[in-house]
């Protein structure tokens, strides 16, 4: 049975699942209207996993006796200056999240919730495959050159290519 401040905590997980799936889906949208086909479809690929991870959190606040609450999601960027500042923005929310997520695996330590950690430890994992893939992003980006139109060519095949490659998951 969950306690409740590590159901409030995974709730608010929830949320925050919610708001990156929302974000990767608005910046989707902008790579999409810029021409960037391989960029978007890398970012929609990522706001359905994102979806993904808040339905399983959500799921498992239901089934450990907890009530899930659907999330109120704040509206996420709409535009961008560019393909690097969008990478930049989201990696940097990939790192937040991976905060979040360990602040809720040492409340669950704290809590004695050894469920909870033993199912949290997936998003201890899933959060440094983010923060590796959206690092190597943000490199090639800066290695082809991120004004350069011939680099953004390249960069946007190289986002197809891993939204092509079958998943780790």
């Amino acid at each position: 049975m969950l306690t409740k401040k590590v159901e409030a905590a995974l709730n608010k997980q929830v949320e925050m699942e919610g708001y990156a799936s929302n974000y990767y889906l608005s910046a989707a949208s902008w790579c999409d209207s810029k021409g960037l086909q391989g960029a978007a479809g890398f970012l929609y690929g990522h706001a359905d996993e994102e979806r993904m991870h808040m339905m399983k959190l959500f799921h498992y606040i239901n089934d450990a006796g907890g009530h899930a609450e659907a999330p109120n999601v704040k509206q996420p960027p709409l535009k961008f200056k560019n393909l690097k500042e969008l990478f930049t923005l989201v990696f940097k929310h990939e790192v937040e999240v991976t905060k979040a997520i360990n602040n809720l695996v040492d409340l669950c330590m704290g809590e004695k919730d050894h469920s909870s950690y033993n199912f949290l430890q997936w998003y201890v994992a899933e959060q440094h495959e983010e923060e590796k893939l959206f690092r190597t992003v943000l490199e090639k980006i800066e290695l082809l050159g991120p004004d350069d139109t011939r680099g953004l060519y390249w960069i946007d095949r190289e986002l197809a290519a891993l939204t092509a490659a079958p998943s780790a998951e």
